[in-house]
């Protein structure tokens, strides 16, 4: 029997049954449903639909029913088709007459939308949070190899030298501007759609303000029929995440090049690699192409959603149960890379001195030759045509750039930039890559790390008692 059963003259059909059916993928917002529906129970007994005796019975029911799910002893029955009618048939079961009483004031619309928020906002926080903690491992490597550089690429072409710790910290500062988003956005789905009902409201008195605040909701719905159809919030992260999943796959890359042969820059740990079921010297980065392939699936999950979204008239439609398995999939997936990035990264071993190698690189001193002329009163792009032809000559004759600068009279005071590490020092600017500039990077860097902490400290609903 379903809910709406009393209109209904037959059953439903197993082939719609099938294809309604969410309980397999939506039981996991249990406990966050059981949290809305024991605040709503306050917000009856506040109205005076319930009685005191009702209200802690049902809240005695429903605290004994999480605990079933959290056991692994829930038992869902045939007429279950989703965890909210779960929950409700299983406190009427316990609860007998008083559990009929659950659904008072309340449809599965303004229910569904409440607890999608509840669980997005807590997945928020957590994922914040581990990544916070990939931060802080790329924090730790430029730490454990401090001084340590290489060549910084553009175009995947070797152009300046850069510090290990400056080039972790330019993911680190894409990976905080993600754990913004996720605090930005939780702050903007921290609204409560309790009491909306189907769309309209109820005539019912219930008080959606009190139960608003209970649940830790910074409100409540100012427009019922926006706040069952609503599902911005649902959309917003997966934008985040899908792009999370982006600067996830780029690292993702970059440490596939590291590890290769060709680059030798650094090797992964053995319990971040895999080997070969034919070849046995292999050791792959496994770890790394996974954080690049899933990047798809979580854009593919964002794409699927605004897919659904963009024909749906006001208010509610059933289409929108197509919000939850994008969702949970995209966090889940976030959730499984950031932690093993995060482990790859404490496990890596940075090989200094071959990278050092690649970075002193002759030919990337050319741009410090050509600001010494700047330096000394030669105009930008002279300087730039005069090193440009050094460059040229050095290899088209396939000698060493130092012997051209050696050999041109304009040029041969500057040959000291070809002395190991001089480029890498000379970046003094502001943000830039060299030691000088690091301190004041680190200093902004830690700020804005606890910043995000605290922007992140989960929010946890507090009810009254009954």
């Amino acid at each position: 029997m379903t809910l709406w059963s009393g209109r209904f003259s037959r059953p439903m059909s197993q082939a719609l049954w099938e294809l309604s059916e969410s309980f397999s993928f939506d039981h996991v917002l249990y406990a966050h449903d059981i949290m809305g529906s024991r605040a709503h129970v306050r917000g009856l007994a506040r109205g005076g639909l319930l009685s005191d005796d009702e209200a802690r019975e049902l809240d005695r029911v429903l605290v004994v029913i999480e605990g079933e799910f959290a056991a692994g002893t829930f038992v869902r029955h045939d007429q279950d088709e989703d965890v909210h009618m779960a929950i409700e048939r299983r406190a009427t079961e316990l609860a007998g007459a008083v559990g009929a009483r659950l659904h008072t004031a309340r449809s599965r619309n303004d229910q569904v939308a409440t607890t999608l928020r509840l669980f997005t906002r807590d997945a928020l926080s957590t994922l914040g949070n581990e990544v916070l903690d990939l931060v802080d491992a790329l924090v730790d490597l430029g730490d454990r190899y401090e001084g340590a550089y290489l060549p910084g690429y553009t175009h995947l072409q070797r152009a300046q030298p850069v510090l290990l710790a400056h080039h972790l910290n330019a993911h680190a500062w894409a990976l905080l501007r993600d754990v913004d988003r996720l605090a930005d956005a939780r702050v903007r789905l921290n609204v409560s759609p309790l009491g909306a009902g189907a769309l309209a409201g109820t005539s019912l008195a219930i008080d959606p303000a009190a139960t608003a605040s209970w649940l830790g909701f910074r409100e409540s719905f100012a427009n019922s029929m926006d706040a069952v159809s609503d599902r911005d919030f649902v959309a917003e992260t997966l934008s985040i995440v899908a792009l999370l999943g982006v600067h996830l796959s780029r690292m993702g890359e970059e440490l596939v090049l590291w590890t290769s042969a060709e680059f030798g820059f650094a090797s992964l740990g053995d319990d971040f690699t895999t080997g070969s079921s034919m070849l046995p010297h292999k050791k792959n980065s496994d770890v790394a192409e996974l954080a690049r392939g899933k990047s798809g699936r979580m854009v593919g999950n964002l794409v699927g959603l605004l897919t659904a979204l963009k024909g749906l008239p006001l208010s509610y439609n059933r289409d929108l149960q197509e919000d939850k398995e994008p969702l949970f999939d995209s966090l889940v997936q976030a959730s499984l890379v950031v932690s093993a990035v995060a482990g790859a990264y404490r496990s890596l071993t940075f090989h200094a001195a071959v990278a050092e190698r690649a970075a002193n690189d002759e030919l990337l001193g050319a741009i410090d030759i050509a600001e010494r002329l700047v330096a000394d009163g030669m105009p930008f792009r002279r300087a730039h045509d005069l090193v440009g032809r050094a460059v040229g000559d050095a290899v088209a004759q396939d000698i060493p750039l130092s012997e051209v600068v050696a050999a041109t009279e304009q040029l041969a005071p500057y040959g000291d930039v070809f002395e190991s590490g001089y480029a890498l020092s000379s970046r003094r600017s502001p943000g830039g890559a060299g030691p000088a500039a690091l301190g004041a990077q680190r200093a902004r860097l830690d700020a804005e790390r606890a910043r995000a902490r605290t922007a992140m400290v989960p929010i946890t609903p507090v009810l009254p008692s009954v």
